[in-house]
């Protein structure tokens, strides 16, 4: 009879662990669900105010390897300022004079934003710099979860492309 009881009460135990567990994952389910939501939104009031940061982590061009990028290159958007700190890899068909480092780095006042809403999610974000002249348009598709592609295209250069993700902007630093 005592070893019946035992038993009895070892396999309540395990009915309640195993409810426990059932309990804690399901939490665990609807947390990530829901912290999947908050970033979406929050991606999407940056999309949508034209304010924020896109961080290049590698360089894509249009003929070559695809080159990590171990420094911080970005491109802030701001209401009022388009700013690109970007390197370039690839063919030039005409240099400006004068110019010596060869990359993205532009600070534009004049610029036309606007952003469309894909059909497989995410936004497509087009930018197209009115005052810096060698610059065309850069056009960034940017995912729910804030990883996005941005391609330069350049009026004397092949396009390259970049791939990174999206945050809000910070306090403004040099770089």
């Amino acid at each position: 009879m005592l070893l019946l009881h035992k038993s009895f009460k070892m396999r309540n135990a395990n009915v309640t662990i195993k409810k426990i567990f059932c309990f804690i994952f399901l939490a665990g389910i609807c947390s990530s669900g829901l912290r999947s939501q908050d970033k979406m939104g929050a991606i999407k009031n940056l999309v949508d105010s034209g304010e924020f940061i896109f961080h290049a982590q590698t360089a894509m061009p249009s003929s070559g390897p695809t080159k990590q990028l171990t420094s911080e290159y970005d491109v802030r958007v701001s209401k009022n300022s388009f700013v690109s700190h970007l390197p370039y890899f690839g063919r030039a068909y005409s240099a400006p004079y004068g110019s010596g480092d060869g990359g993205f780095n532009f600070t534009s006042k004049e610029f036309e934003y606007s952003s469309t809403t894909r059909k497989k999610g995410g936004w497509e974000i087009t930018i197209k710099p009115k005052d810096v002249a060698d610059v065309r348009e850069f056009l960034l598709t940017v995912s729910e979860n804030g990883y996005g592609t941005l391609q330069a295209m350049s009026n004397n250069r092949r396009p390259i492309s970049f791939t990174g993700f999206v945050t809000e902007p910070k306090e403004p630093t040099d770089h």
